[in-house]
């Protein structure tokens, strides 16, 4: 699997780069995991721009993530039912992301891409939920671009050892939902105050 993603990358770059995103999100045996650590070791070895790399990378993420939100919108319950598996979308998986989404809205789809095995299932939900597109958006490439950037940084640091990622991701991966908490939570807080003083005018 990683050699196969390293001769993507090297043979399509960027673009290369965005298609595996887009196909992570919608084929999770192909995980961030096992593609961002590569871009940041060729960030260090200066074949590809860090900047350049989290842009794609959250691109990539961003359009596989809509295109799950809008199949569930449109689809349905029945759609996801019959294919949510593809993604991880277990039927117990979605009854916690159902609660999830029920009890904490905003910050379920921005913690979310930080979680393994929900980065990708969470969009259904939102869509199913008819969860604000536009916020929808905007969270999850707040969401995503953390979390590529976090792996990209990583592996850029690791360098030569970047296979070993995977290692290093714990404490990683706790600081990043940890940001994400925060920035939902000031989100919440953000959207409170403005309902309430709507309706008081």
């Amino acid at each position: 699997m990683t050699d196969w993603v390293i001769d993507v990358i090297n043979a399509a770059g960027y673009a290369g780069l965005f298609g595996l995103m887009v196909l992570e999100c919608v084929f999770p045996p192909i995980p961030s995991e096992a593609i961002l650590p590569f871009v940041g070791f060729s960030v260090a070895v200066g074949d590809m721009n860090f900047a350049l790399a989290v842009l794609a990378a959250t691109a990539g993420a961003l359009t596989g993530n809509v295109a799950l939100y809008v199949a569930a919108r449109r689809g349905g319950t029945a759609l996801v039912r019959r294919h949510g598996h593809r993604v991880g979308a277990t039927p117990e998986r979605m009854l916690t992301l159902e609660r999830w989404m029920d009890r904490w809205g905003s910050a379920t789809v921005l913690v979310g891409r930080a979680v393994p095995l929900a980065r990708s299932a969470v969009s259904l939900p939102a869509g199913l939920g008819r969860y604000p597109f536009g916020r929808f958006v905007v969270l999850t490439t707040i969401g995503s671009a953390a979390w590529n950037t976090t792996l990209i940084g990583v592996g850029w640091a690791l360098e030569d050892s970047w296979r070993k990622v995977e290692e290093r991701m714990s404490g990683a991966s706790y600081a990043v939902v940890a940001l994400m908490v925060v920035a939902a939570i000031v989100i919440a807080l953000v959207a409170r105050r403005r309902r309430r003083a709507s309706l008081s005018q």
